[in-house]
């Protein structure tokens, strides 16, 4: 059947629509606007050609290797050939949280041809403050114990002397112990300030300087008892701060001091 509207009369009713409001031509059927394609998109991607995939995966680049922050602690520790080198790459290294928190890097103290080193657990708020470990309250009480064992961080025979050092050399907000995690990051530098200072005894100090040390804790079960850790002999002894909480155990401690004067006296 033909139609009756020539052209002029079908352009003549368009415009009159367009007069009325009408924006938008409809169609015979209704159309669902919310209703979700038959293939979504992911499958539409699927379906391109390989070749186009293929074009795609080498335009677009590459992810960058995550960083092994255990990897580069080692490259770093292991390229320090001196003390100052050492300090110079602790002060580099960006992968340790701790370090954005902290004032100061807390890197060492005494006499670096000492025969004892010291190694405790982290820097505390004065430590923070100062750059130096053992400088607040339980330094001043490690000070006092040395002293009565004719031992100090200022003496300048080696015989006499300590070299004193954390494991770790940032301040953990609000004093809080550091996380496995900090402590491995730590260990090649650790390891690396032993090989350099290489004193005859190490002294570990608390619970933190003996998980990292030996790979356990327990400080009242391990201190006095001798072991070896970072290739040197080693005595664990608790932490001064324990001893300013606990001063019951001062008798223990000193007991620890003297069993540490005998063997340096008796070079065993």
């Amino acid at each position: 059947m033909e139609s009756t509207f020539d052209p002029h009369a079908a352009k003549a009713l368009l415009d009159w629509q367009i007069e009325l409001g009408a924006t938008e031509a409809i169609g015979d059927l209704p159309v669902n606007r919310y209703e979700l394609p038959d293939t979504p998109p992911a499958a539409a991607a699927a379906t391109k050609p390989r070749a186009a995939q293929a074009v795609a995966a080498s335009v677009a680049p590459a992810p960058a290797p995550a960083a092994d922050p255990l990897a580069e602690a080692r490259a770093a520790a292991g390229a320090a050939e001196t003390l100052d080198a050492l300090r110079e790459a602790l002060a580099g290294y960006e992968h340790c949280d701790l370090k954005r928190g902290a004032r100061n890097l807390v890197f060492a103290d005494g006499q670096p041809s000492a025969r004892v080193m010291i190694i405790g657990e982290a820097p505390g708020r004065d430590e923070d403050l100062q750059g130096r470990p053992f400088v607040g309250r339980a330094g001043q009480l490690l000070d006092r114990m040395l002293e009565a064992i004719d031992m100090s961080r200022t003496a300048p025979e080696a015989g006499q002397a300590v070299y004193i050092t954390n494991v770790m050399p940032w301040r953990p907000p609000q004093n809080r112990d550091p996380k496995p995690e900090e402590i491995a990051m730590m260990l090649p530098f650790v390891q690396r300030h032993v090989d350099l200072v290489d004193p005859e005894i190490v002294v570990l100090m608390g619970n933190i300087s003996c998980q990292a040390g030996l790979g356990r804790q327990g400080i009242t079960r391990l201190r006095g008892q001798w072991t070896e850790s970072y290739g040197r002999p080693t005595l664990p002894m608790v932490h001064p701060a324990y001893l300013l909480r606990n001063p019951h155990a001062k008798r223990e401690a000193w007991a620890d001091l003297l069993e540490l004067q005998a063997r340096l006296r008796g070079g065993a």
